[in-house]
């Protein structure tokens, strides 16, 4: 006998919403709407998977189909929202490109929450956050994620580490030397962040204030120099690897 398809298939389009998901009606309009028909080309009966962040990931089915909107039937919860590991980044804005490819791969990875951080050799200090959110649901509803990591208001490194609690490991990636990472964040499990600087590094002073702080580790991320991005992303990939959900 053929084998039963798989249902919904594997094709089947994802959407975050922004309202939260419950069974009954969902109506889908402006750029998701021209996704679903003009691209995923969307007929009435077909399968769509929806998710909010908050509630987990359901399955809708297209109901009505019109020239701007389309209205989806939300008939069953396909799982629940993931469990989150509790780690945020917290990192220096980058020039547009470099930063929209590091919240992409920071909500791919798993991060719960990105703060943009201001330094002294910050060379970008205005951030579009709604571009960058976009970037993340897009992520999220790509790589099949439940959950959308929050985005904070940029803050300057002294008031960052002025409210910084002693209960939230900062693993401070510093280009002079640290412990090495991986050894540093097993020695160290429980709630954690990620502390990664401009493209031209911390200065002296900022060096030296966040050594003082009693949750900081410095951490080393190898004998080569990698650009903030990448630094970013390999951090945080040891840290799911020693401590998170990659184990």
């Amino acid at each position: 006998m053929p084998a039963t398809p798989a249902w919904p298939p594997q094709s089947t389009p994802r959407l975050f919403v922004e309202t939260l998901i419950a069974p009954g009606s969902v109506r889908i309009e402006g750029p998701q709407a021209h996704y679903l028909m003009a691209v995923m080309r969307i007929k009435h009966g077909d399968p769509v998977k929806l998710f909010d962040g908050v509630s987990g990931e359901w399955l809708a089915l297209a109901e009505t189909i019109s020239k701007r909107d389309l209205t989806l039937t939300v008939t069953e919860k396909l799982h629940e929202r993931e469990n989150v590991p509790d780690l945020w980044l917290c990192a220096a804005p980058l020039k547009k490109g470099r930063i929209d490819w590091l919240v992409e791969k920071a909500c791919e990875l798993g991060v719960d929450r990105i703060v943009p951080m201001l330094t002294r050799r910050t060379v970008v200090e205005r951030l579009n956050l709604d571009r960058l959110r976009a970037h993340m649901i897009e992520a999220a509803e790509q790589c099949g994620r439940t959950a959308v990591p929050s985005l904070t208001e940029p803050i300057k490194l002294p008031a960052l580490l002025r409210d910084w609690g002693d209960d939230r490991a900062l693993f401070f990636a510093d280009e002079n030397g640290g412990l090495p990472a991986l050894a540093a964040m097993k020695a160290n499990p429980g709630r954690a962040a990620i502390l990664i600087g401009p493209e031209g590094g911390f200065d002296d002073d900022e060096r030296d204030m966040i050594r003082a702080h009693p949750a900081a580790i410095g951490i080393s991320l190898g004998p080569r120099i990698l650009r903030a991005d990448t630094a970013a992303a390999a951090a945080v990939s040891l840290w799911m690897a020693a401590v998170g959900d990659w184990q």
